[in-house]
C-alpha cells in the first residue's frame, strides 16, 4: 500500500531496539484519511470471505478496526489488557506479551461478544513477534469461532511473527512489510 509506505518514510522514526515510532499518524495522533484508505484496503483484501465480527486488542488497533468494520458493516470487539469494574466476569482470556512495552498481559473479552457462529477477522496496527495476534487467535479458538484471517497495518518482516503466523496456516495480510530499518540507512520495504 504505497500511501502507507510513503507516510512511514516521511513521518516514521526508527528508534533504538527496532522500534518504529509512527505516533504522528497511526497510533497516537490519527490521520483519518489514511485510516480510511487502510479500512478500504483491508476490505478489498478480505472481501472474498464472510466476516461477522472484527476482533482487535486495545488500544492502537481499535481505531483501525472501527474504520475497517464500516466497510464490512460488522461490529468491532476489542480485547482488554486491564480488567475494568464495569465488565462482565464471564470472560475468555489469553496471555499476550507486548514487544513494545516488554510486558505480559492477560487479555480478555466477555463471552457474550464472541460466539461459535462468528467469522472473525483480526486487525492490528503492528506485527512484530506476533504475540498480540496469537493472543487474538487463542481467544477466537476458545470461543469456537472461525478465524477467517488477520490484517496488520505494518509488519516487521525481519522479526518472526508474520512467518510464524503464516506457518500456522493463518491468512495474514500486511499492508506494509518492513524488511529492515535503522536510523542511518532508513526503512526498506518488501515488495
Amino acid at each position: 500500500m504505497q500511501i502507507l509506505k510513503d507516510k512511514i518514510v516521511e513521518l516514521g522514526k526508527v528508534m533504538p531496539g527496532n522500534i518504529l515510532n509512527v505516533g504522528s499518524f497511526l497510533n497516537q495522533q490519527v490521520d483519518i484519511g489514511l485510516y480510511n484508505e487502510i479500512g478500504k484496503e483491508f476490505f478489498k483484501r478480505f472481501s472474498d470471505v464472510l466476516v461477522s465480527r472484527i476482533l482487535t486488542i486495545e488500544a492502537s488497533g481499535i481505531g483501525i478496526a472501527c474504520i475497517t468494520a464500516q466497510y464490512f458493516n460488522v461490529p468491532v470487539v476489542f480485547a482488554r489488557k486491564f480488567k475494568a469494574k464495569n465488565v462482565d466476569s464471564d470472560l475468555y482470556s489469553a496471555q499476550v506479551t507486548s514487544y513494545t512495552h516488554g510486558v505480559d498481559y492477560l487479555v480478555t473479552v466477555p463471552r457474550t461478544f464472541l460466539n461459535s457462529c462468528d467469522n472473525i477477522l483480526l486487525i492490528d496496527d503492528f506485527l512484530a513477534n506476533g504475540c498480540a495476534i496469537e493472543g487474538l487467535v487463542a481467544l477466537t479458538k476458545i470461543a469456537g469461532a472461525t478465524l477467517v484471517g488477520a490484517g496488520a497495518v505494518i509488519e516487521k518482516g525481519f522479526q518472526q511473527g508474520g512467518k510464524r503466523l503464516r506457518e500456522m496456516g493463518i491468512r495474514l495480510e500486511s499492508l506494509a512489510i518492513i524488511d529492515s530499518m535503522n536510523p542511518e540507512t532508513g526503512i526498506k520495504f518488501r515488495d
